[in-house]
């Protein structure tokens, strides 16, 4: 499907976007009604361009997103990584940096202050930002269970970057340069309820089981770039210990030991009721849902004794476009 550019009218040239870093922000969304304007405006005075990459919602979200001030394209969604990426092609991205933000994700006014006050006079050798994700669940800060910081590379320069081709686990790698962290508040808040947060975490939890698929079979080419420094110290060992380890436990063991592992050796139990909610669903109901989709999944693959038939049963059972990585 050929990309579709939405009418929007010129954004007005304003003190602030003159002034501002030399950043474009780069959020996607699928019917984000309800989140956009709040993402959009969280970067309103340190972003010199919004870039929306819409999968033909079906709510006011291009619309809303248009009246703050975004350009927005539109393109048929296959994952995130490809997306993301899809964006970073066709984006006609003029500026020195770019921002992954999620539609739910807001910058909190200190770490745009600090965006603003160090990115143009960033070093030469320092090709990522890392910020420290904070999620807020129920409308409380889910402070352990080892949730936080959740380090996450979201800022890169324009060529020196790029999301790998992942199905699920994706992360921005950089190159030529290292990365830092910057200090602020970065929050994942949601505004959906429990019935849209356990769809939504079905929904991961096909991708994943097909990532651990396509592994254990060969089916798809790996991308396992890697970032620098922090982010690759963090992101990377935790998927070494999923790959190497976890994943090789019976399916029902390692959701049960991740989730005791967190809610009593991470302390998960002080995060309250909330936390308590979080915790099971994310840590041990998420988990065990992926392993049984394995299961499933594997015992549909039987019978197959190529790739190519792997790949198709996957693709009819799933109804993902699934494909080679591009």
């Amino acid at each position: 499907m050929e990309p579709t550019l939405t009418p929007v009218a010129p954004t007005p040239v304003t003190d602030h976007t003159r002034n501002a870093p030399d950043l474009t922000v780069v959020i996607l969304t699928f019917n984000e009604a309800h989140h956009i304007e709040r993402s959009i405006a969280s970067v309103a005075t340190i972003a010199r361009d919004v870039l929306v990459i819409d999968s033909f919602s079906t709510d006011d979200t291009v619309e809303r997103a248009s009246r703050a001030g975004a350009r927005v394209l539109q393109n048929r969604f296959v994952n995130q990584a490809r997306q993301f990426q899809w964006g970073l092609e066709h984006g006609d991205i003029a500026t020195a940096w770019i921002m992954r933000l999620d539609a739910d994700e807001v910058i909190e006014p200190d770490l745009a202050a600090e965006l603003a006050r160090r990115l143009p006079d960033m070093p030469a050798d320092v090709a990522g930002i890392n910020f420290d994700r904070k999620h807020i669940f129920m409308g409380r800060w889910i402070r352990h269970g080892g949730r936080y910081p959740l380090r996450l590379l979201r800022v890169f320069r324009t060529n020196q970057g790029r999301v790998e081709d992942r199905w699920m686990d994706e992360h921005i790698v950089v190159w030529g340069g290292g990365t830092v962290t910057l200090k602020g508040g970065f929050a994942d808040i949601n505004l959906n309820d429990l019935t849209f947060f356990t769809d939504k975490h079905n929904k991961y939890a096909t991708r994943e089981a097909i990532e651990q698929l396509s592994q254990r079979y060969g089916l798809f080419p790996r991308d396992d770039a890697r970032a620098a420094d922090a982010v690759a110290g963090q992101a990377g060992t935790k998927r070494w210990l999923k790959e190497a380890l976890y994943n090789k436990l019976p399916f029902w063991v390692g959701p049960t030991g991740y989730f005791l592992y967190r809610y009593i050796g991470q302390l998960g139990f002080l995060d309250g009721r909330p936390g308590l909610i979080y915790h099971f669903l994310q840590g041990f109901w998420y988990r065990f849902l992926v392993g049984a989709k394995v299961v499933e999944l594997e015992e549909a693959m039987r019978d197959c004794t190529t790739n190519a038939a792997r790949i198709a049963r996957l693709k009819s059972l799933t109804g993902l476009s699934l494909g080679a990585p591009s």
